[in-house]
């Protein structure tokens, strides 16, 4: 999308008019840009991560969790907002590359802000977010100029575009007014929902009121596949990082080994069951998917984050700096990944339009595994072995579908393309 010889490797990036990318693009991929901005998200999801097995190493499991779901959201929300724009309108001009620069400002802001907004909520009383609501602001007012310039200069979705930003202003008044209005934890989580839901019904109303956007599905599951990856390798950079601090102080012992392994093994694991579905060619055949699949996410993403933050308060408690017992360690890396995999699950039923009978056998097996493992920490189990089962669920959805699955979901997919050529 850039100006020059196209013949030559030397391009330039000037203005370009943001009329809307083609829907059925060939080979359309993630630019340079795109994979630079996700690098300052998975900066956000590490922060977040520490912060939360902080506190659940701490024994403030409410508190930790109030504050992880409030900061995925945001951390979330901010990137498929622009992730989806630009599937339909990145130009890759310099107005575009310095208003993405911009939001990526704000993205930094907002981790470092996600320290006092924990420790606040930890302590009661005031929420303190203002810099984490000012980062936010600051990628959100971005994402309203970009909309803003789309709705100029591309007429015939001027509705949609205008109904994108219209939205996002209104719900970053709500969010500054909750910085200057001194509230308790509670009345901040009430008015926190209310904002939420508001940020989520611009896009429905854009989309499916306003003639919508034409966003690209090839494009759209590379760049959710790209940021799980990233967010999967966050959690094996922070549980290493945690590991670091204890190998050096003590050596190295069979737990720190085993939690290296069950780190390695469970990353691997899930990464093998996100690309089990065949995303792309579904949400291309069926758009009319795309909000259950875009917004379904929000739990891969945060099972995927919530485990790299499990397995933060592992390394806490094999440093023995934990006040939680080996049932409640077990359980914070355990819960997750059964999130992780149920969402999954329900994302590739979504898409191919019904449930498999096979696959959800093998989502019960993984749910067994996961609950053996608890099991065996009730049973004064040590945690190594109990953290290498958890570490085997997910491999249990791998082995049933490369053994046998597959073919199950050939067929089903299969079917599912054809309704969708024959209608």
């Amino acid at each position: 999308m850039t100006e020059g010889d196209s013949n030559s490797p030397v391009q330039t990036h000037r203005i370009r008019r943001m009329s809307g990318r083609d829907p059925h693009e060939r080979h359309r991929v993630s630019s340079p840009l795109e994979l630079l901005f996700d690098l300052t998200f998975a900066i956000a999801f590490g922060v977040a991560a520490s912060q939360f097995a902080h506190l659940l190493a701490e024994g403030h499991v409410g508190d930790g969790l109030w504050g992880f779901g409030f900061a995925v959201f945001a951390i979330w929300w901010a990137w498929m907002n622009f992730s989806w724009f630009a599937s339909a309108y990145d130009t890759d001009d310099w107005i575009y590359r310095l208003t993405t620069m911009v939001q990526m400002v704000g993205v930094i802001i907002l981790a470092l802000g996600l320290p006092q907004t924990f420790a606040s909520i930890e302590h009661g009383g005031h929420v303190n977010n203002t810099v984490m609501v000012a980062g936010y602001v600051v990628m959100r007012i971005a994402m309203v100029t970009q909309w803003l310039r789309a709705a100029r200069q591309d007429p015939d979705r001027r509705a949609a575009c205008l109904t994108y930003a219209t939205v996002i202003v209104v719900a970053q008044i709500g969010w500054i007014a909750q910085i200057l209005v001194s509230t308790s934890v509670w009345v901040f989580a009430a008015g926190a929902l209310v904002l939420m839901a508001l940020e989520i019904s611009g896009p429905f109303l854009a989309e499916r009121r306003m003639g919508g956007t034409p966003w690209h599905a090839h494009h759209i599951a590379e760049r959710y596949s790209l940021l799980a990856i990233i967010a999967l390798g966050e959690g094996v950079v922070g549980t290493v990082a945690s590991l670091s601090a204890a190998v050096g102080e003590h050596g190295w012992s069979a737990d720190a080994v085993v939690l290296a392994v069950a780190g390695t093994g469970l990353t691997f694991g899930m990464w093998w069951v996100y690309f089990l579905v065949p995303a792309a060619e579904l949400l291309h055949a069926h758009r009319e998917v795309s909000f259950l699949y875009g917004y379904l996410h929000l739990f891969v993403f945060g099972a995927i984050v919530a485990t790299g933050a499990g397995l933060h308060v592992a390394a806490y408690y094999v440093e023995e700096q934990s006040e939680l017992s080996t049932v409640a360690t077990v359980l914070s890396v355990a819960i997750p990944v059964a999130v992780y995999v149920t969402a999954m699950f329900v994302i590739y039923s979504m898409l191919v339009g019904t449930f498999d009978v096979f696959h959800t056998g093998l989502l019960v097996i993984a749910g067994a595994v996961l609950a053996a493992a608890v099991a065996m920490a009730a049973a004064d189990i040590p945690l190594a072995p109990c953290l290498l089962v958890v570490t085997a669920a997910p491999m249990v959805i791998v082995a049933g579908f490369e053994l046998v699955g597959h073919r199950h979901a050939r067929e089903i997919v299969a079917r599912r393309l054809a309704d969708q050529r024959g209608g």
